[in-house]
Order: structure tokens, then sequence, then C-alpha cells
């Protein structure tokens, strides 16, 4: 895969610190915005997303990682965690973020702004952050809402890397979900122990009442591409999935004090896809069934 997309930083040291304060409890259905307390899930990697959307800052001496945004309101949020463990937002050198939806890509712009960092992009998504807005290659296309629009967006390729200092963090192309999704890829490591984390996009085939994943004609290859997703989440070295999502990946049952569930799971990125297949099979057989049904005499 291509190492080219090098970001390099200045940004002093931080020896980040733990909250305080009480961790507050997520709840696996929370709302988008409840807030949640920023913790560390491994090494260098930090969650500073609210209860119901996932952020993730991958740190080092160098400059920072940010990946995703929330919400317009969460981007606040995510600020103030970064703040609470003990880091600078001005010392995030790079933005990238999982697909171009209002709940991941909403506070992408606000973020940007506060760090001065740019964020980063493959080509499907980028044009679509630039907009604030969608168009009909994304499923939910017609009951999606807009989000501010992001000055600046950096173009990466399928496979690249982005590289801040000592960190690099590998894109992995995963349309489906929506065109642009990407999951990420990266090690961490905590007491000489390294573990592969992974931050597999979502990959649940949701649409409006007009989209088919199975009219070729209209959305060309598009079903195909979802398939090679699947096939390519579950072959990923993934020793820690995360989620844009965290109720996708039972991250609240696997994080903190009050865990009930390993952190780690080499198979948590076969299952999460193989889950996601099933649901994408039976989407299809619908669509078939209600073809069937529309062109039955």
């Amino acid at each position: 895969m291509a190492l080219t997309s090098t970001l390099l930083a200045s940004a002093g040291a931080h020896a980040a610190a733990g909250p305080a304060a009480a961790a507050t409890v997520c709840a696996a259905d929370a709302g988008w915005d409840d807030p949640a307390t920023p913790r560390r899930i491994y090494g260098n990697t930090w969650f500073v997303g609210t209860c119901g959307i996932s952020a993730v800052l991958v740190t080092s001496v160098q400059g920072h990682v940010l990946i995703d945004g929330a919400t317009p309101t969460g981007s606040a949020q995510i600020l103030a965690n970064i703040r609470t463990l003990g880091f600078k937002p001005e010392d995030v050198r790079a933005i990238v973020s999982s697909h171009e939806h209002l709940d991941h890509a909403g506070g992408l712009a606000a973020l940007q702004a506060a760090t001065g960092a740019p964020v980063l992009a493959r080509a499907p998504a980028a044009a679509t952050l630039k907009r604030g807005a969608s168009d009909r290659s994304d499923p939910q296309f017609l009951v999606l809402r807009s989000f501010p629009a992001v000055a600046r967006v950096q173009l990466i390729a399928d496979d690249e890397a982005v590289k801040v200092g000592p960190l690099a963090l590998q894109a992995i192309a995963t349309p489906g979900h929506t065109p642009g999704g990407t999951s990420w890829s990266w090690r961490s490591c905590e007491k000489r122990k390294c573990r592969q984390l992974v931050y597999a996009d979502s990959l649940t085939a949701i649409s409006d009442d007009v989209y088919r994943y199975t009219d070729d004609a209209a959305h060309p290859g598009v079903l195909a591409d979802f398939r090679q997703t699947l096939l390519r989440v579950a072959r990923l070295d993934c020793e820690i999935l995360l989620t844009p999502h965290p109720s996708a990946s039972q991250l609240w049952s696997r994080l903190g004090p009050g865990a009930t569930q390993p952190l780690v799971d080499a198979s948590a990125c076969r299952i999460y896809a193989a889950r996601a297949a099933e649901r994408l099979d039976q989407r299809v057989a619908e669509e078939a069934a209600a073809n069937e049904k529309r062109n039955s005499p």
C-alpha cells in the first residue's frame, strides 16, 4: 500500500492525564450528542467522542491525528475532551473521517477551524464534504440533512497512509454505506505490547425509499463494490475494533473499569463484516422480492 501523505509536525510533548471526575456510563442506545468521558483506548489512542458517536485521537509528541468529527454540537465536546486529556487541539495535524454523513462529518468544519488542520478524504467523499451535502450516489440521499461545508479538504488515494511524525494511519477504501466510506488501521503500543487497531466504517445497507442496491443500471458496480468492502474488512489484521457508532462494536461493554467483554478480539472485524454481509443479503433478497411482485401479472 502507498505511504505518500506525510504531514510533518512540530507539536510539543504532552503527558496526558486522565479526567479526575467519575467516568460517565454510556448507554448502548445513547443519543448522538450525549456527553462521554474521554479515556484511553489503548496506548496512544484515545476516545474523545460522545456516548453515541465515536471520535478517536491518535497522539504523538510531534502531533496528533483525529478521526471523525461527530455532529456540529458534538464537535465542541470533542475539543473539550481533547483538552481534558491534557492535549491541545492546535496540536492536531490531520483530521480524517469515516463517511460523509451529518453524524460523523457535521463537526469537521468547526474542528478544522479550531485546530488549523486539513481534513483528508478520498475523492468520493471530498466533494460532499466541500458542499456539506450529498447527491444521489448516496443510498440515503433523500433523507439526509446537510452539514457545515469543510473549507479545506486534501485528497488522498484509496490506499494512502496519513503520516504525522511517527504516526501512520492506513486508509482502507470501504464504500457501501456511502461512496466515500473509509476505514482506518494503525498500531498502538502499551508497555511494549503493540496492537493493531481498526476503525471500521459503518457497513449497514440502509437507504431511502427510492434507492436500490440491485439497480446496476442506476448505480453501476455499487453492489459488487459493497461485497468487496465486506471481504476487505473481514480480512484485516484487527485486534481492537472501533466503529463510528460505539454500539456497532459494543464499545461500552469493552472499554473502561466496568467492561464485561474483552477489548482485544482478533476475530472482531471478521464477525463485524459477516453480520453486515447477512444484512446486505437480506436487503438484496427484499429488493428481488419487491421486483418480482411489481412484475407479476
